[in-house]
Order: structure tokens, then sequence, then C-alpha cells
């Protein structure tokens, strides 16, 4: 089989820009928080428009986004900036060694950066033939192709399914243990793409048979979807009152797990076993759904599935945990 000659690495370009970051910055002598660095897009602009007294975290688990913040040419030197080697569900681990109890905003970008796609040796894309990777830090965890070669039949099926939303989850699972009983497991990109084509029989339109395979493996390597939960769970106590909460995301999974959480707690919570008691008050406000213009999504194509919702912390408190159960001796 020949190797496709090696795609080029497209520039980034950053989506919702000026939307993100303008529904985030509400304070600019204030600390926020970049989850999700990529290549900085969002992290600079921010950093233009902070007062001196402002302060950015920045977070990201791959090593090459790090190291773009970090050196070179593209290496970000400003007091008021710091980035970590670490997944966005851990700010707060990140936030306490940075000495900081409350943020005025997080903003997370949850998606995979064109470098990433476009770079074969990553192996997220079912366009370019490269090893059949998709870890966001490829220094740690199990790999796509590991996962294959070892998972059972039901599992691979179930993660096809429900990551990827894929009808033949179940064909197309049958087919990839098949492969590995014949000493042929799948370890390139261009392998799994081959295959997602035989077995995936009708799909949207202009949309490639493998598209929704490759989205369900990315989810389940990088462990996404518990990571975004996570970290939702985290921004109560971590924002400030009025502190902003924006996040970007680019697949229905992600989009309702975001939309359910900001619902949630945006609404007052009565006990029905007690009608008269006080309502434990809500703790998010809705903000905004925003998407790209059609000009922006002309201009970046990978943009078209973007939706940006924020929600501003109120200044109610956060319910006390309830005490540990105790039982007296006899």
């Amino acid at each position: 089989m020949a190797v496709p000659a090696e795609a080029p690495i497209r520039q980034h370009i950053t989506v919702l820009l000026h939307e993100a970051v303008d529904a985030l910055l509400h304070r600019p002598d204030g600390t926020y928080i970049d989850g999700t660095f990529g290549r900085g897009g969002h992290s600079r602009l921010i950093l233009s428009r902070l007062a001196p007294g402002g302060r950015l975290m920045a977070i990201d688990r791959d090593p090459e986004a790090v190291a773009h913040a970090r050196a070179g040419d593209t290496r970000i030197d400003d007091a008021r900036f710091s980035i970590d080697h670490t997944r966005f569900a851990d700010y707060p681990a990140v936030m306490a060694a940075h000495g900081v109890a409350q943020v005025d905003g997080i903003l997370l970008d949850i998606g995979v950066s064109s470098p990433q796609i476009d770079d074969p040796a990553r192996g997220f894309s079912f366009r370019h033939d490269g090893p059949l990777d998709m870890r966001m830090d490829p220094t740690r965890g199990q790999s796509a192709a590991e996962f294959l070669a070892t998972a059972p039949f039901e599992r691979i099926a179930e993660v096809i399914r429900v990551y990827g939303e894929e009808r033949f989850a179940g064909p197309l699972a049958r087919a990839i243990v098949a492969r590995r009983e014949v000493g042929q497991p799948l370890a390139r990109t261009s392998e799994l793409a081959a295959l997602a084509a035989t077995v995936v029989r009708t799909r949207e339109r202009g949309q490639d048979p493998a598209t929704r395979t490759f989205q369900a493996l990315r989810i389940l390597v990088n462990g996404e979807l518990d990571e975004l939960e996570q970290a939702l769970e985290a921004s109560l106590a971590a924002l400030a009152p009025g502190g902003r909460l924006a996040i970007i995301s680019f697949h229905s999974l992600e989009d309702r797990i975001v939309k359910n959480f900001i619902q949630r707690h945006a609404r007052e919570e009565f006990d029905r076993r007690v009608p008269f008691a006080t309502p434990k008050p809500a703790l998010l406000e809705e903000v905004a759904r925003i998407k790209p213009s059609e000009a922006e999504v002309e201009a970046n194509a990978r943009s078209r599935s973007a939706i940006l919702r924020v929600a501003a912390r109120t200044d109610a408190a956060l319910p006390a945990a309830p005490a540990p159960f105790s039982r007296r001796r006899a």
C-alpha cells in the first residue's frame, strides 16, 4: 500500500477567539485560567487585555503545546503568565501550587488543534497515514492501537456506539476483532479508515465513514468526557462570585454535558420532602450561547460545529458537605 505524502501542518486558527475572550474577561485586573492552551490564541488575546495586576494561568496536557509557550519564537515572556503541563481537570491543583484560592474566569476549548490533527505522527486523522495513537499526551496512557489490540469485542462496540454515536458499531467492532484474530491488528490510521469504509454503509452527507469511529477512540484514549465533568464540578468552588465559565465544545456529547451542568446549577432546588424549607440557591447564571458567524465558518470550516456556552458564578455559598456518618460504639 502506498503511503500518502506527508500533509503540511496547518496554522492553528483559534475558534470563537474574540467571542470567548469578551465573555470571559469581565475584570481586567483579575486572575484567569486557560485550561486548553493549544497554540495560545485565547491566552495571547487575554494577556493583551489584562491590566498590569492581572494574571493568567495556562494548562495543556500536550508537551508540544507547552513547549510552544515556553521556548523559541513562540515563547510567551510575560510575568503575568504561567503554563503547566497537566490535564485541564487538574486546575484546582495548579491553583493551589500557585497560591490561588479562586479565579475570575475559566476558559476551556474542548477540541483537537490543527497541529494535532494534521501531524500524521499523532494519529488523530483518518486523512493522513500514521501510527494509530490519538493521545493528546503521547508520554502517558494507552494508544488507540493498544486498546483495539486487547479490548474485547463488546467493549470496542460500546465505545464506538456511545462515544461515536455510530450505528455500525457492532459490525465494525467484529471486523476489528477478526483482523486481530488472524494476526493483523490495526496499527495505522489508514488501516482503520479503510476498514471503516468497508463497514459503514450510510453516513451524513460529506462525512467520511471513519469520522465517528476516530472521534470515539480519541474520546476514550484521552478520557475527555470524564475530564470535562470533573473540570465543570470543580468550577463551582474555583470561581469567585461573578467569575465566568466559558466552554467551547465541538460535538453533541460535550455540549450536552456543558448545557446540562449549567442548567442544573442555574436554578433553585426545592426539597419536595420539606415544602416550606428554604430552597438551595442557584450557583450559576446562564449568560450566553454563541455559535461562529457565517464569516468565521467560511474562513475556517473546522469551526462549523463549535458552540460557546458562558455562565457566571453567583454569590451563593456552596452547600455544606454532609458530615461523615459515624456510629457510636456500644
